[in-house]
């Protein structure tokens, strides 16, 4: 059977279940969720309501890239499996009282399985054929739990062993994970924190198995050296740019468990998890308007599946950061301080908000908004004394996902940023002389433009203040870019004020973008 990449096996790998009741229909069902969809209701420009129908992950993996799942007769396929194909890791069914033994099982048994059941699709796809056997790679995308089922599997099983002999003798140890990419959905890789405390450790076979949520817990399945502050590294075992976070900023709409863990996690959560807990050290995220789980959550989104295909499938990666180079108090603090802000405490909380959209799309690939409460915050003196770049956000461009019709052949998209000031302080008493709430210090729209044809690649952009809107006319010359030997690029746009002007606005912001940008599953 042909291997050829980008186009793996991919193996879903599902989030928690509760209670007994919750393994039970869980197993119940052939695809758990991964085939599950929404439809939900949006308004045009004249307020008409209209349907938006996101068919599902699997669905959608079928019609835009050709894979398909693998039941047959009533069970897994028996023969040969196509390497477009989707697999669902059905490891609550040895837990389960009608499929298995009803027993409670480790995080360490289950990403023992999951090796096993990865061994089982590399027969499957590519038989006898030792060719493929080595070219033979899958991709993991898991949600919440399945998340950390993956990264047990990674960092513990492939490192250490399993304990059985000929399950571990059919991968080299350590590190044959056979694994080329994993995308989680709001996994909580440092744990889940309610009203500010970590779940307790009760013990792993207690009811519930919160504690599969300690960070004590993850750190011994996880394999880590002691126990660590946070447990959210993926310890030099996996690439953490090869594995990508989903996060979900919408608590309002996580209805699970009555309602109480999105009142006890609040804003900058997805009803369940922290924003702060939900990726991987170093690794690329993307943050989307949307809920832990249901029919508002991140599985069942066109966001998250967006950025599923992408980074799977994608031809170009983009990272942004951003470099804060001034900023400027309103002219009334400047006078009520007299010049002399090192004497006066002086502070306030800008709230940058990101927005990361392609051309044709009806949504947003990134968002991080402060009326949505996720946008990034720091404070007066963290943006004028630290000067470590921000990091936005990480996209992938595909050109199989153009809109049809199209006749631009260039990959193209756009990044709203804006710094938002809500309240001034002077010697912690707010600042409300010729204040207004919600005021921006700067707000713009960069246009992006990527042409692969040519060498090296062609990029251009355009900012909505300086240009037309949506139009990308300035072409970054070859002298700007800083390319690397594997094609990696690396240049600034520059945003708001100049830094060296002898009367910049004020309040104001001054700033660059920073772009690394490089080709993504091109040899």
């Amino acid at each position: 059977m042909s291997i050829e990449a980008p186009y793996f096996p991919i193996i879903y790998v599902r989030g928690y279940a509760a209670t007994d009741g919750e393994i039970e229909d869980t197993v119940a069902t052939p695809y758990m969720g991964f085939n599950l969809g929404a439809t939900k209701s949006r308004q045009d420009h004249e307020g008409t309501i209209n349907r938006f129908i996101f068919e599902s992950p699997l669905l959608r993996l079928m019609k835009d890239e050709g894979y398909t799942d693998t039941y047959r007769d009533g069970d897994y396929v028996k023969g040969e499996a196509p390497a477009r194909s989707v697999w669902i890791f059905r490891y609550y069914e040895q837990t389960s009282n009608d499929l298995g033994d009803g027993k409670r099982r480790q995080m360490v048994e289950f990403a023992t399985d999951l090796r096993r059941f990865i061994l089982s699709v590399r027969d499957k796809v590519c038989g006898a054929d030792n060719e493929a056997r080595d070219r033979f790679r899958v991709y993991l995308v898991a949600h919440s739990m399945g998340g950390l089922v993956s990264r047990c599997y990674l960092q513990n099983i492939c490192i250490h062993g399993s304990g059985d002999a000929k399950l571990d003798g059919q991968l080299e140890l350590p590190g044959a994970s056979l694994v080329d990419k994993v995308f989680t959905y709001g996994t909580p890789h440092n744990g889940i924190d309610i009203r500010g405390f970590n779940v307790p450790d009760l013990g792993l076979t207690r009811a519930f198995e919160a504690d599969t949520f300690n960070r004590g817990d993850m750190a011994e399945y996880l394999a880590f050296d002691g126990k660590p502050a946070r447990v959210d590294s993926l310890g030099g075992h996996f690439p953490p740019e090869r594995f990508f976070c989903c996060l979900g900023t919408n608590y309002n709409d996580y209805t699970a468990f009555f309602g109480l863990a999105r009142k006890g996690t609040g804003p900058m959560s997805d009803g369940l998890v922290m924003i702060s807990n939900a990726a991987v050290d170093r690794a690329p995220r993307a943050f989307i308007h949307r809920s832990h789980s249901g029919a508002y959550g991140l599985v069942n989104s066109e966001e998250g599946y967006q950025n599923l295909r992408r980074f799977l499938f994608g031809q170009f990666r983009v990272e942004a950061q951003l470099a804060v180079d001034g900023i400027t108090l309103p002219p009334a603090i400047e006078k009520a301080v007299g010049g002399h802000a090192g004497r006066h405490r002086v502070n306030a909380a800008y709230y940058i908000e990101t927005e990361a959209a392609v051309r044709g799309a009806r949504y947003f690939l990134h968002q991080r908004r402060f009326d949505q409460g996720s946008a990034l915050m720091k404070n007066y003196n963290e943006l004028v004394h630290e000067h470590d770049p921000l990091y936005l956000f990480t996209g992938y461009l595909h050109g199989g996902a153009k809109m049809p019709g199209s006749r631009d052949r260039a990959l193209a998209f756009q990044l709203r940023v804006a710094v938002q000031v809500p309240a001034y302080e002077i010697d912690n008493a707010f600042w409300f002389d010729e204040h207004y709430p919600g005021d921006y210090i700067f707000d713009d729209t960069l246009t992006f433009e990527v042409r692969l044809g040519q060498s090296p690649v062609s990029i251009s952009y355009g900012l909505a203040s300086q240009h037309a809107p949506r139009r990308a006319p300035r072409r970054i010359p070859n002298d700007d870019l800083a390319i690397a030997t594997d094609g990696t690029m690396r240049f600034e746009i520059p945003l708001g004020f100049d830094p060296a002007s002898a009367n910049p606005p004020a309040p104001g912001f001054s700033g660059r973008l920073l772009f690394t940008a490089s080709p993504w599953n091109m040899s």
